[in-house]
């Protein structure tokens, strides 16, 4: 299909078209419609429109969204947090913020302070308002599914203490009745293997973390692919005791 042809099939100038594909003009919900019409694929409209909404979103560069601190970063989210009903995340570095202790969030926060060279370290600061951000897995209406990898409980991003504290804290927390929390053994056969940390909020919203930015994925074919993806991944871990036992062994190792 020329683009003379696709203009014609959409009822709209040929410029336009060329306007689109070059990217100097946006379409618009409708303009997606009917270009997803014109050639015969309908069935993509709804995830492109979605998409184009979204596009200024999906990529946020760190330095950009650390810019007023990482105090403020943490803050800005709490709203979102709350009208969240379903928090799914796989985590194969970290500990989930959520279950997070104040030591061993201060100390991811410090080391992101250092990665991204801020001229103020308010990661104490920030540290505690994760901590109290992530009181709400206690309030009714909120339900949220973990599952790390066991290299999670090995890695020391704090000081022995420090980890020894958060380790206790899993305990705890895996024992909740809105949190579920699952650990993928390093020794066990694999159906699947490690991804990169990623966040599902509900089945809207993906955020998974790179180098340089955080990726958001609102498309809802791509959501369902993460949502495959961790449903595999929760799979292959273990929960209750042998969780326990996992949390356990990692205390003991520290010692």
């Amino acid at each position: 299909m020329t683009v003379v042809d696709l203009a014609a099939a959409c009822d709209w100038h040929h410029s336009k078209t060329s306007r689109i594909e070059n990217a100097l003009t946006g379409p618009s919900a409708n303009d997606i419609r009917r270009w997803c019409d014109a050639t015969g694929r309908s069935d993509q409209a709804h995830d492109l429109i979605v998409q184009s909404i979204n596009a200024e979103t999906l990529y946020q560069q760190w330095r950009d969204q650390v810019r007023s601190g990482l105090r403020h970063l943490q803050e800005r989210r709490v709203r979102f947090f709350r009208e969240t009903a379903l928090f799914r995340v796989y985590s194969s570095g970290l500990v989930p913020g959520l279950l997070q202790t104040e030591g061993y969030a201060a100390a991811v926060l410090r080391i992101a302070a250092y990665s991204h060279d801020l001229s103020v370290d308010d990661s104490a600061e920030a540290a505690r308002a994760r901590v109290e951000r992530s009181r709400l897995i206690h309030e009714p209406g909120h339900r949220f599914v973990a599952v790390i990898e066991e290299s999670v409980l090995r890695y020391q991003i704090a000081g022995a203490e420090a980890m020894a504290a958060q380790l206790g804290y899993l305990l705890t927390a895996g024992a909740l009745p809105a949190v579920s929390l699952g650990v993928i053994p390093m020794g066990g056969e694999r159906t699947h293997w490690p991804e990169e940390t990623f966040h599902i909020y509900d089945d809207k919203l993906v955020s998974t973390e790179l180098v340089s930015a955080e990726v958001r994925v609102t498309r809802p074919s791509e959501v369902n692919q993460y949502v495959e993806t961790f449903e595999r991944l929760r799979g292959m871990a273990v929960y209750g005791s042998e969780a326990r036992g996992l949390i356990l062994r990692a205390i003991e190792a520290l010692h």
